[in-house]
Order: C-alpha cells, then structure tokens, then sequence
C-alpha cells in the first residue's frame, strides 16, 4: 500500500517533500499530495516511512485502495 496525505488536516509545511527518496510527494492546491504509482513506503531505502515519520500534524496514512508495494 502507498501512503497517501490528508489534505483536510495537512498544514503544507513541506517537512515530508525532501524526505522521500522517490520524489513521489508534491504541492497540489496548497497542501501536499503523494503520487501512488512512485510510493514505496521506502522500502528499501529506510525501516519507517520518512514522511510519516517526518509529518508534524500525522496527517499521512496508508492509502488501502493502492496494492501493497513489492520490491522487485
């Protein structure tokens, strides 16, 4: 599953952005969003997600409409 940014709580202070190791998070509208198809949930690169553990106002969480990511 990817992770995905609630846009109603997220405050757009940018501390996820340069922590993803995928550039898979953006600005949209004033908030921040994650792009599905590049999350990895950093698999591979760190033991936690940095963006969640980054998040200030813990406004990230796993996105259950997006397949779990398998490392190839």
């Amino acid at each position: 599953m990817a992770y995905k940014i609630d846009g109603s709580q997220c405050t757009a202070c940018a501390a996820c952005e340069p922590e993803c190791p995928n550039d898979a998070i953006y600005e949209k509208g004033g908030v921040f969003a994650i792009k599905a198809d590049l999350c990895t949930e950093c698999v591979g690169h760190f033991d936690d997600a940095q963006c969640v553990a980054n998040c200030p106002v813990d406004c990230i969480v796993i996105d259950k409409s997006v397949p779990r990511y398998q490392a190839v």
